[in-house]
Order: C-alpha cells, then sequence, then structure tokens
C-alpha cells in the first residue's frame, strides 16, 4: 500500500471481511487475549486503520490534550522526549527515547490523564495501525474488565502475566502445590479446639488424644489465646518432669504463644515456625482465636519445607553439615519459583535461610575459637543486609566489637571470622573480590573506629568512599549483641541527612551507571545480545531508594520498604512508588531464573567461574517479559532523572 492510496483509508473502519483475521491478530498481544468477543469486536468497529510513512508523526506535544490511542499492527514507533520536555512542572534535562513495536498501545497514560502527550512518537518504518478514540476507549474500559485493568496498570498486568506463565514453566519440578501466598484465613478448615487454663492435664491429654491433634490451644473465655501445649512438650514438662496428671495445664503451658492474624501469609507462617522451632501456630482474627495452622498443612505436598532446611541447619555439628545444608537451600529456592512465589517473598526467604546458616556457622566456629558472640555484632552488608540475596551471591559482611576490647581480643575475633569468611566460602558463598568481609582488617572494628570509618566516607565522599557508602550503609546485625548495630545505625543516619554534599555526592555516583536503552528507545545489549540485570538493573533501583531513604530519615534497609516510606515521606501517589516496587522485583525474579538454570546444585557444584549468574540474553524471553523488560528499564531511567532533578543540579 502506498502512501496516497493509504490516506484515502485512514479513516475507514475495518471491514467485517477482515474481522476475522483481525479478531486473531489481536488475541495474541495483552490485553486482548483475556477481551471476550463482544468487547473485541466493540475495539474493532471503533477503530479506525491508520498508515505512518517513516519520520511521520503519531502524536506529539503540539497536538494539544490526547484524543486517541494507537494499536501497532506492523512496524514500529519512537517516541522522543528532548531535553528542556516537562511533565507537568518538572523539566527533563537530557533527551530521552522510547521504543514502541507490534502489539503496544500508545500514549495510554497521556490518555487516560486527559493532559497532552510529552514525547513526540514517529514511525520508524512503515507502520499500520488501529486508531481507537479516547471516548471509545473509556467505553471500552466500562464494559471490559482485562482492558480497564490494563489502562490501569500496564506493568503491573503484564508482570502477573509473567509470573503466571513462569509458574507454568516450572510445575514440572514443584515439590509444592500450597502458595506461600495464601492468605491463613484461607487455610482454616475447621474451629480450634481449645480448653480453659484450669482444665486438668489427664482431660486435655485425652482430648489430644481423641481428637488425634498434635497440639492444644488454652483460651480464656472470650477466645483470647493464652498458651499452648504440645506433644513434643509432653515428654519434657510432664513426663520426665513427672507432673501429676490432675495439673491445671495453665501451669505447664508455653505461653507467651506465638500467634499470627488471618491476614498474615503462609510464608509468614513457615518463617515464624523456621525461626522459633515450633510446629504449631495459632490464628487469630480480631485478637480471637479463629484456627491453628501446623507445619504439616503448609508443606502437605512438599517433601522440601522450610521449616526442614532450616531444621537440619540448625542441628549441623561441623561444616560438612552446612555444605549440605546450603545445597538445601538452592533446592528449595526452585520449589519456591515453581509455585509462582514472588520475588519479595522469594528473597526474604532465601535470606532467611543464608541467615540460619550463617548464625549456626558462627556458633560452632565461635565455640572452636573461644569468642563470645554474645558481645560482638556479625553484621550483613549489600544484599543480605537489605534481605534480597539472590542465590548466586559472595559474602558482604563485616563484625562490630566493643570499644573495650584488648588488641588481642580483637585480634582473636578477627582470627575467627576469618575461618567463617573461609567456611561460608565452601558452602557456595565466594569470598568477596573487594574483600568487604569480616575477617579483613578493615571490616573487623569497634564501634568507636566504625563512627570513625562512616564519619570519613560522609565529610569527603571521594569515589572510593561512595562506593563503600553503597556497601555498608545497607548493614543489619545478623548475630551477636544487635544493640552495637542499633547504635551506629542511627548516628549514621543522622549524619548522612545533615550533610547535603554527601547526598549530592551519592547521587552523582548512582548516576553513573544509565539504564540499557540506546538512542531509539530498544534494549541495548553487549555483543552477544546480554544484560547485566545487577549492575544495569537492580543496581539502578537500590542505588535511588537508599539515597531517598537516607535523605528523608527512612528506617527501613530493604528496597521494597525504602520506595514505599519515602515515597510517602515525598508525597507521591502510592502508583508510583509501587511502580518502583514492581520494576525491581521484576528484575529479582529474572536473576533468579538465570541462577537456577545454569546452578548445578544436583551434583553439588557451583555455577561455571565463566558464567555470569546476573546476564541474560534478551532474545531468550518470551514476548511478554522482553516487554516487562523494556518497560521497567525505562521506568529506572525515568526514577534515575527524578534523582538527578532532586539532587545532581
Amino acid at each position: 500500500m502506498n502512501q496516497a492510496s493509504a490516506r484515502q483509508t485512514e479513516r475507514e473502519s475495518p471491514s467485517r471481511s477482515l474481522f476475522g483475521n483481525l479478531r486473531q491478530e489481536l488475541q495474541r498481544f495483552t490485553p486482548f487475549a483475556s477481551m471476550d468477543r463482544a468487547a473485541l469486536d466493540f475495539f474493532l468497529t471503533s477503530c479506525e486503520q491508520r498508515y505512518f510513512a517513516p519520520e511521520e508523526s503519531l502524536i506529539g506535544p503540539a497536538d494539544g490534550v490526547a484524543q486517541k490511542i494507537f494499536f501497532i499492527r506492523q512496524g514500529a514507533v519512537r517516541s522522543v522526549r528532548p531535553a528542556g520536555a516537562t511533565i507537568g512542572e518538572t523539566p527533563r534535562q537530557i533527551e530521552t527515547a522510547y521504543a514502541y513495536e507490534v502489539g503496544d498501545l500508545l500514549p495510554v497514560a497521556a490518555a487516560m490523564a486527559a493532559r497532552p502527550v510529552s514525547a513526540t512518537s514517529r514511525a520508524t518504518q512503515d507502520t499500520f495501525t488501529l486508531v481507537l478514540p479516547v471516548p471509545a476507549m473509556r467505553q471500552l474500559a466500562a464494559r471490559s474488565a482485562p482492558f480497564a485493568d490494563f489502562l490501569n496498570g500496564r506493568v503491573q498486568k503484564l508482570l502477573e502475566l509473567s509470573r503466571q506463565a513462569l509458574q507454568v514453566a516450572y510445575s514440572s519440578q514443584a515439590l509444592a502445590e500450597q502458595s506461600l501466598e495464601s492468605p491463613l484465613g484461607e487455610l482454616l478448615h475447621s474451629k480450634p479446639i481449645t480448653c480453659a487454663p484450669e482444665t486438668p492435664l489427664h482431660q486435655a491429654l485425652q482430648t489430644m488424644h481423641d481428637r488425634r491433634i498434635g497440639a492444644m490451644l488454652v483460651a480464656d473465655v472470650l477466645g483470647k489465646p493464652l498458651g499452648i501445649l504440645t506433644r513434643y512438650d509432653v515428654l519434657g514438662r510432664i513426663t520426665l518432669a513427672r507432673t501429676a496428671l490432675d495439673t491445671p495445664i495453665g501451669q505447664v503451658m508455653v505461653a507467651p504463644v506465638h500467634c499470627l492474624s488471618s491476614a498474615h501469609t503462609a510464608q509468614d507462617a513457615a518463617v515464624l515456625m523456621s525461626r522459633h522451632g515450633i510446629r504449631h501456630v495459632p490464628v487469630t482474627h480480631q485478637g480471637l482465636l479463629a484456627g491453628m495452622v501446623s507445619e504439616r498443612d503448609l508443606f502437605a505436598m512438599q517433601r522440601l519445607s522450610l521449616k526442614q532446611v532450616s531444621t537440619s541447619i540448625r542441628a549441623a555439628p561441623d561444616l560438612a553439615a552446612l555444605k549440605l545444608g546450603a545445597r538445601g537451600i538452592r533446592r528449595f529456592a526452585r520449589s519456591l519459583l515453581s509455585q509462582g512465589v514472588q520475588a519479595r517473598q522469594l528473597t526474604t526467604l532465601v535470606s532467611h535461610l543464608n541467615d540460619v546458616l550463617t548464625e549456626r556457622l558462627l556458633q560452632v566456629l565461635a565455640a572452636q575459637h573461644g569468642v563470645d558472640l554474645s558481645r560482638v555484632c556479625w553484621l550483613a552488608l549489600g544484599s543480605e543486609g537489605r534481605g534480597e540475596q539472590t542465590i548466586a551471591t559472595d559474602q558482604d559482611n563485616a563484625l562490630i566489637l566493643p570499644d573495650d576490647f584488648t588488641a588481642l581480643q580483637c585480634e582473636t575475633a578477627r582470627a575467627f571470622a576469618r575461618k567463617a569468611n573461609e567456611a561460608l566460602d565452601a558452602c557456595g558463598y565466594p569470598l568477596c573480590k573487594g574483600g568487604v568481609m569480616a575477617g579483613e582488617a578493615a571490616c573487623c572494628l569497634t564501634l568507636e573506629q566504625w563512627r570513625g570509618r562512616f564519619a570519613h566516607w560522609i565529610e569527603h565522599g571521594a569515589p572510593a568512599d561512595l562506593l563503600n557508602a553503597s556497601i555498608y550503609f545497607d548493614f543489619r546485625a545478623l548475630a551477636g549483641d544487635a544493640r552495637l548495630a542499633a547504635t551506629l545505625r542511627r548516628e549514621v543516619g543522622q549524619a548522612a541527612r545533615s550533610t547535603p554534599r554527601f547526598l549530592k555526592q551519592m547521587a552523582l555516583n548512582a548516576l553513573t551507571r544509565n539504564a540499557p536503552l540506546n538512542w531509539l528507545g530498544h534494549i541495548d545489549t553487549d555483543g552477544h545480545g546480554s544484560v547485566d540485570l545487577k549492575l544495569q538493573g537492580t543496581a539502578l533501583y537500590v542505588d535511588a531508594a537508599r539515597l531517598y531513604a537516607l535523605a528523608h530519615g527512612v528506617g527501613a534497609i530493604g528496597t521494597r520498604e525504602r520506595f514505599e516510606d519515602a515515597g510517602r515521606a515525598l508525597g507521591l501517589q502510592a502508583h508510583e512508588f509501587e511502580a518502583w516496587v514492581s520494576g525491581f522485583e521484576f528484575l529479582q525474579i529474572l536473576r533468579l531464573r538465570v541462577q537456577l538454570d545454569v546452578s548445578q546444585e544436583a551434583e553439588g557444584l557451583a555455577a561455571p567461574a565463566d558464567v555470569n549468574p546476573n546476564r541474560i540474553v534478551v532474545d531468550s524471553l518470551n514476548d511478554i517479559d522482553r516487554r516487562i523488560l523494556k518497560d521497567v528499564f525505562r521506568l529506572a531511567r525515568t526514577l534515575q532523572q527524578r534523582l538527578e532533578l532532586d539532587y545532581a543540579r
């Protein structure tokens, strides 16, 4: 079709003879694949066909409030926002571009907000589109929930479709059928069996036997939980203690009892069981007992559970057993991925298990080296400090010593830390190439020495200082005396907030890495068609979240929580900082997929040394994931532009 003939048909609706083909064509893409036939037909009858020659404009700021959206049937479009362009009152300092391809809709955000676009969109080749007027778009949104959901949250909708596809892809490896994201209220199938605190033991035990339950809950007359007695408590609290069976259960029950609400998730219950070594968790609703979940309930279909992995680690007597425990962590991560568990829950659980392994290893080695763990504080740094560890992660840790330690005690503590670093390396957590480890002299300091080191970084802000800040500022107490870390956290945060020059230098340092989008707006890959999901992806989000958290006095350490708390402090709409969270977590899931695919944990081997566990070949992604990745990089670039405006001017 030449341009002249196209002009003659540009305002014609698709003929009925084309409906069948067009409907099939639409159903290849989101959101049309989820829409019913009536909604699809409404879309088609409401559209005009339009052709655009290369470099011809579809829409630009001069066109005023967006009156239509374009569906790209064939060809490609490049949107360019020149330097100095504004969105609302915010000027952009550099030219930015974004590429649209077949199946994309534009400009959705401007059409929904009834505002002009901020970028000029031009065809980069012969481009054929279906053009939908905004009034018809709104009518269709009122008729079709999938279309409305897509308009209101394109990235979030695509993320959900990606997660569903991922779950299907890993279903053959699934070790469990119960999703850890389910609210506990959905797992309750019967009312809890309870007794009063004055109930004689023989009566309570008889009820447990008759009803075949593993635990008896003790509650007051209103149903408020007071304590619990499990079968595992009987031996120590009754049999060996020779407690008379007419003793009231209230005298031997375990109290207080660890409870969760019906709104908590199965993941929360799993972590609670693992942390406290328990098998039953009472569930409350508005403070009153609603039921109870057990380990069997959570992992009935699993051959490998969080509790099993953590219990084996906690019982490990030596390094050999801990190596097996580390392998179990990687197998468990694969099982979670097969369930479709989201990035936040998955990385939280992986980080929790890594914490359990590290803490047990420190206990074993401290006893061997004569170190009192209760007097020192082992710090997790970087991704482990943020609770965002993936599978392939090296060590970032440090040690705080009390100020009254002698030189000999300091040297003993460092020798212990060095052995711990070597043991963690043997478990599959490689030594840090930059030497950020507790066994190094620069990372094993007294509290006063740590104060001085952080003060130097904040005062000087040299490139090396800023690099250190990006690692050390995410510290978290993992084992030992947490008060040492709390004191340091409070003082460091106050010093950083009161030094605007340091915040500006951190912003400039964060802006040295750019989102991998080329001048056309496509994903900018290396010679192998790949991108580094950590350095070119998650690091951009992590750096921004850390800076905003420091600047606004946010105490959270995790990237998600930092964005949420800082976003509210900035007065942003929830959808804006929630989009940052979604972008970061999508990159985390992609990283986990790459790392699990290249790992060889079945043979007890680490990934090959020449394989970057964070690099992904873009063409290996399905259409949905590739689109999301481009959107996530675009979002990261917008976030960096905001960072530049707020701190780097």
